[in-house]
Parts: structure tokens; sequence; C-alpha cells
């Protein structure tokens, strides 16, 4: 065989098995992947990845997994495993991510919801409480008792924003309906969420909002014959007469950016906070039972966002005990939404302290 020959084959093969190895790329869940509820939203993201770049990643993920120290061990082992990039879907995971970032220079990190960031390590969230804003507007409408339930998580301002947003739509479309609101101490608990359910559902709440993880809010919205959003996805297989629409995550082509950033040497850490506008945040289709005066309220009110024609804490806006918060003309800004911890006027009950 010609010398020149056997060089190029030789280049060949080599060139083509360094281009074979994929991108490994790890997801950590809080809760099952299949829940229908936040992290169902990540898992079909990383779905999407694989089959948009086919042999290119190889991805993987690791579901209930406790945040704390069982969180920072199984970072810790995707890292040491040979992932360079994986994506930590849960608020509680920002410091076992930051810690498990010093130590694995060379690994990308993507933190969802969080607040720290690191030469390799980027945060990313979705602006979920412009949809709940807009589901405050259809309730407001929609209420026959003038009580609206909501199903809150922790105390958190990602939990507090969307209580307030949601209840900011109801007031501007019925300032007489109030919004009461039971607090879970968990992400993800079924026989807890059917607890506050039917709680509210006692104290006279015709429409139900949950920031819980999983579909049971919409299923016993269903069960009692009243009307529920879902949240985080499209729960209406759940509750097809109870879900009037739902506040949808779609991370898909967020996800996919961020794989081909670090295809291709391009990834930098960022703090991205996308919503409407980038199609990040997205409602469920209108339930046939919301009239079409609404859809069309709800619709030019999305635009307006999407516009930036109107921001959802745009005043005047009075906080619980009646006071002007925010003034006409002005607005809360993403600095202070990132930190709210007051309540607006039309919410029933207190923030827990803990």
């Amino acid at each position: 065989m010609h010398r020149s020959l056997l060089v190029f084959i030789l280049a060949l093969v080599c060139c083509n098995s360094v281009s074979a190895e994929p991108l490994k790329v790890g997801f950590v869940y809080l809760s099952p992947a299949q829940d229908a509820g936040w992290t169902y939203s990540h898992e079909k993201a990383r779905q999407y990845v694989q089959q948009q770049l086919g042999d290119k990643v190889k991805t993987t993920y690791v579901e209930n997994v406790n945040e704390g120290s069982d969180a920072e061990r199984v970072i810790y082992k995707l890292a040491a495993s040979g992932n360079k990039l994986i994506f930590t879907t849960s608020f509680g995971f920002m410091n076992p991510t930051f810690k498990v970032a010093k130590r694995f220079k060379k690994v990308k990190f993507e933190h969802a919801t969080g607040y720290k960031t690191a030469s390799n390590m980027g945060v990313y969230n979705a602006r979920p409480y412009q949809g709940r804003y807009l589901t405050g507007l259809i309730a407001g409408k929609m209420t026959k008792t003038n009580v609206l339930g909501y199903i809150a998580t922790f105390p958190i301002p990602e939990v507090i924003r969307g209580i307030n947003a949601f209840t900011k739509g109801v007031r501007e479309t019925n300032p007489k309906a109030i919004v009461k609101v039971v607090w879970l101490s968990s992400w993800y608990d079924p026989a807890k969420e059917r607890e506050a359910a039917e709680t509210l559902i006692l104290q006279g709440a015709d429409i139900l909002s949950t920031h819980a993880d999983s579909p049971t809010t919409v299923q016993t919205a269903e069960e009692k014959g009243i009307y529920a959003f879902g949240y985080h996805s499209d729960m209406s297989k759940y509750g097809p007469h109870a879900q009037l629409t739902a506040v949808v995550h779609n991370w898909d082509h967020l996800y996919l950016n961020m794989v081909k950033a670090v295809l291709d040497n391009s990834w930098k850490p960022e703090n991205l906070w996308y919503g409407l506008k980038q199609g990040v945040t997205q409602l469920a289709p209108f339930n046939a039972a919301v009239p079409k005066n609404v859809q069309a309220l709800v619709n030019q009110a999305k635009q307006q966002i999407i516009d930036g024609k109107k921001r959802v804490f745009d005043g005047p806006i009075y906080n619980q005990q009646g006071q002007l918060a925010v003034a006409a003309g002005e607005t809360v800004s993403d600095k202070d939404l990132l930190v709210m911890d007051w309540y607006v006027q039309g919410i029933e009950g207190k923030i827990p302290s803990n």
C-alpha cells in the first residue's frame, strides 16, 4: 500500500473515533420523571435534546433526589463519571451544585431557579408568574363564590410571586374576590395536595390553582365538580372538565441551545429568565368552558406582555394591608421580584415564617 494512502486511512480512522464520542449530559430531578409536573417538563426537554442531537449526545437522569447532601452525592457522581454538562432542576440543588462545580472546573453546570453562578455554572428560570396572572384574569371572571384557592409549596420568592400574580389578575377582573392559600411545606406530596384541595373547597373555593408538582389538584377538582388550573404541563387528561388551562414550562429550545453551546465551545455562564416572549412560559389550550370574551381578554393581555407593553406587576399595587406598594406608572423590578416576600391585596392568610 502506498505510504501516503496509509497515512490518510489512519488519520481518517483517528478522526472518526474522536468525533464518535458523544457529549455526556446529566440531569438531576427532585421528583419522579413522569409526575406530569415540574420534573416532567424537564424530562420532556431532555428527550427533545436527545432526539434532536442523536448520537452527538448521551443524556441520562437521576430522579427522586432529595435536596441537600443526597443531591451533592448524586451531582458529584455524575461529574465524576464523565458528564460534561449537568442540569440540576430544583431550587434546593443550588448549594450542592455550587459545591460540586468548584471541584470539577472542566464540567459545565446549569441550575434551575437559583441565583449563584460561577465560571462553570449558569442559572436559568422561567417566568410562570406571567402565566399565573393570565389564569387569575380567568378565575376572577368565572368564579361564582368569589373565593379562589391556591395550593402553595414553600414560602420562597418564586412561590410568593406566583400567588401575587394570580391574585392581581383575579382582582383586576373581580375586585370582590379573595384568594385563600394553603401551604404544603413540600414540592411533591400528592396526599397533602389532595387534603389541601379538599380543605379549600370546603372553605368555598370554586376554582383552584397550585404550585405543587403532581396533577392531584386537577384530579380533585374533577372529582368535586369544580374548576382548576394545571401547572408545569397540560394536565387536561387528569381533569378534562376541571382544567380551564394550565401554566406550562417548555424548556425544549433553551436546553437544546445550551447543549449546542457546549458542543461548539461557545458556552458561557449566564443568568437567564425567560417567559412568554421566549416561549418558555406558555398557556395550555383553553377549556371550552372559558367564555370567548374571557379568552379574548387573556390573549390580549398575553400579547401585551410579549410585546413589552405590559408587565404583570405594573402599579398601582396595594399590599395585603391596603397600603400603596407600587405607584401608578411604576413597576416592580426584576431585582425586587427575585426577593418578593409580601402579599398583594386580596389574599387571605399569612406567609409562613419558615
